[in-house]
């Protein structure tokens, strides 16, 4: 069966977890920029939590599908709706055949995350699904969805069958997740980090600038990175670095100064200076970051950026213990 883009919207493309463990090949991550948000919507959908779904930028999309299909979006603030019905952030909802679902421009953030019952059966490429929209592969043909455009959906999980049955009467389940996992965009967002491995090639006065300033989300930015504009970070000697491996989170400081937030399409090597590390429980918060918005920094320590993150996968498992109860 199949699901199709009546209007793809600004860009739109198919995303799962990523290619993990490709990097000294060359091969960037790519991926959900909110891995998180993915893995929750899929499990609300009756799916593995590697499932392919969609990541939708700026809103625009209208899908229709060819049979009754479960689907669950998490993201920023936007107008989603099943024909002319609702339908808020994280509650599994059912979508008949020939329904259309809509996701229109967002009030907060910039992108939402859809996963669909049975997952997106695009072929895998080098062990993902997604497509890397700068080489050009995995997705669909490594480019943005276009209007108009079919894409394979795979088979309706025995899980999914069970909640599309009791989703007949109501068509949107009462629960959720918690509301931070389903809508992750902030007013004033701050981003915790790291000090990174070349913090001390600064002057004193750029890592205070940096720890204590804001800085805003220049226009020039997309899924490799997030450009900003603010203080200048100068360095405290001007020399050539040799490239060495960088990563999502990862914030290197080019010449002019204005730091650079990688994010999942980033190169796999750089050679500009790494003042910092943002903390992978907060790149999600990353991916919601719009031109204009301004952003601080806060630096935590390396404990605690691992706690927060067995933290919340402390809590994933308890919530996946939780839905079983739906799926019978």
């Amino acid at each position: 069966m199949n699901a199709t883009a009546v209007r793809a919207g600004f860009l739109t493309s198919v995303q799962d977890l990523g290619r993990a463990g490709l990097r000294e090949f060359g091969v960037s991550l790519s991926g959900a920029l909110d891995p998180h948000a993915l893995r929750v919507a899929n499990l609300l959908a009756g799916n593995e939590e590697s499932a392919a779904g969609l990541e939708i930028t700026f809103g625009g999309m209208r899908l229709r599908f060819a049979d009754d299909r479960i689907v669950v979006w998490s993201g920023g603030n936007f107008d989603v709706r099943i024909g002319s019905t609702s339908l808020p952030a994280g509650h599994p909802a059912l979508v008949r055949a020939g329904e259309e679902f809509s996701i229109d421009s967002p009030a907060g953030g910039c992108r939402a995350w859809l996963a669909i019952s049975g997952g997106i059966d695009v072929p895998v490429v080098l062990r993902s699904r997604s497509g890397d929209l700068r080489a050009g592969f995995g997705g669909v043909k490594g480019r943005p969805v276009r209007d108009g455009e079919e894409f394979p959906l795979g088979e309706n999980m025995p899980r999914a069958k069970v909640l599309i049955e009791k989703l007949r009467t109501e068509k949107i389940a009462r629960w959720k997740p918690p509301h931070d996992w389903s809508s992750p965009a902030r007013r004033s967002p701050v981003l915790r980090y790291l000090p990174g491995a070349d913090s001390g090639r600064f002057v004193e006065s750029a890592l205070q600038h940096f720890s204590s300033e804001g800085f805003f989300v220049s226009p020039d930015s997309d899924r490799m990175g997030i450009r900003l504009d603010g203080p200048r970070l100068e360095r405290s000697e001007d020399v050539d670095l040799l490239s060495e491996a960088v990563a999502p989170g990862t914030v290197q400081v080019p010449p002019n100064g204005q730091p650079i937030l990688l994010l999942n399409d980033c190169q796999t090597i750089g050679g500009y200076p790494k003042i910092a590390h943002v903390i992978t429980v907060d790149l999600p918060i990353a991916a919601q970051l719009c031109p204009g918005n301004r952003i601080r920094f806060s630096e935590v320590s390396i404990r605690d950026a691992h706690a927060l993150l067995l933290e919340r996968e402390r809590n994933l498992e308890q919530f996946r213990r939780g839905l079983e109860p739906h799926f019978k």
